[in-house]
């Protein structure tokens, strides 16, 4: 199939994140893999964050709208023409019912990328949910040619992660190296109160990454250097496979990671930082992927579920096991193999689940 153009619509805050515009990112990539191109467009974005989509030779488009209006529409409609894009990949909250049947308006196709049925009604030609507690029933209201992407096999993880499809951890019986990561942002600056329960309780030499949009990096900076030895900063991390390979096990945010996480087997106590990642957080609990620290924990629940992981190299397998058949590290592929295809069409059944 040809390759053309994908207009990407999304954006980036510390108080809301970077998840969006980052898997939007690893879409990108496995769309310029197999020849096409994309251009972003956002309202608002992180400095961290728009470096890091020229810095891979995509086009940034500043926009200045309310999020989600009617003229968020027409002028992401119309960069979509000026470039010759025949599919909007949109993701985000503030984007809803309208905003979709407004691009569609305008000979658009859209793939709208969600998490939770927010939107209502959707009439998108795609709509991708790769959560792993996604399922039709999010979606009932929709066109009859709405089509629907469900699941951790559609997990599109960024073009790094690629090179460790074949690789497989060994749990150690002793475990030594931990990482903690919460998200791009962490406006509450949870890592610094994760760090302090890790340092008081474990003698672990511990790997923190703090991503490019954190406000809170130079307090960060401030208490590894106290702990010299033990804590290791990384900002705006580039190698984010070789990192979560390395660890023995993690304290994650519940957000994208924590699929890179299950793709690398890499055991988790999972920490809830936004409302979007508690079914997340909640259903890989269940499954036995990782552990879900309830929120309004306390910071001894979080102490006693660490040591109950360190102490249980059988259940660190197990998890590890059960995170790799989850996320095959393949996602973004499918999900750029069903944008090829520019025959979408109408089904009898009211769209399909894949």
């Amino acid at each position: 199939m040809r390759r053309g153009v994908l207009l990407f619509r999304a954006d980036a805050t510390v108080a809301s994140g970077t998840g969006h515009v980052m898997r939007c990112l690893a879409l990108a990539q496995a769309w310029h893999d197999a020849g096409g191109h994309a251009v972003f467009t956002m309202a608002d974005a992180t400095p961290a964050v728009e470096e890091r989509l020229r810095s891979e030779g995509f086009e940034v488009r500043r926009l200045v709208v309310r999020v989600g209006s009617v003229a968020d529409a027409e002028k992401t409609a119309k960069l979509a023409h000026e470039h010759n894009a025949w599919w909007a990949v949109v993701d985000g909250y503030g984007f809803g019912a309208e905003y979709q049947a407004s691009l569609k308006s305008r000979g658009l196709k859209v793939l709208f990328i969600d998490d939770n049925g927010h939107a209502g009604h959707y009439s998108a030609d795609l709509v991708l949910n790769q959560n792993v507690y996604a399922e039709e029933a999010l979606y009932r209201s929709r066109e009859l040619s709405t089509k629907l992407l469900l699941g951790p096999r559609f997990a599109m993880l960024r073009r790094e992660f690629a090179a460790w499809r074949e690789w497989r951890r060994e749990n150690p019986a002793i475990v030594r190296k931990l990482l903690v990561t919460m998200g791009g942002s962490d406006p509450d600056n949870i890592t610094e109160q994760v760090l302090h329960v890790i340092l008081a309780k474990c003698e672990l030499e511990v790997t923190v990454v703090v991503g490019g949009s954190n406000p809170h990096r130079r307090k960060l900076r401030t208490l590894a250097e106290k702990h010299c030895g033990t804590v290791h900063l990384v900002e705006n991390a580039s190698n984010m496979p070789q990192l979560i390979a390395d660890a023995d096990v993690a304290v994650a945010g519940a957000g994208t990671t924590s699929l890179e996480m299950c793709f690398l087997g890499l055991p988790a106590v999972l920490i809830v930082l936004a409302d979007n990642q508690r079914t997340v957080a909640e259903e890989l609990g269940r499954r036995g992927v990782a552990i879900h620290l309830a929120e309004g924990a306390t910071t001894s629940a979080l102490a006693e579920h660490l040591a109950s992981l360190l102490a249980s190299p059988d259940r660190r397998n197990a998890m590890s096991e059960m995170g790799r058949k989850l996320v095959d590290g393949r996602g973004a592929e499918r999900v750029a193999a069903k944008l090829s295809d520019e025959t979408v069409t109408t089904n009898d059944s009211g769209g399909e689940a894949e």
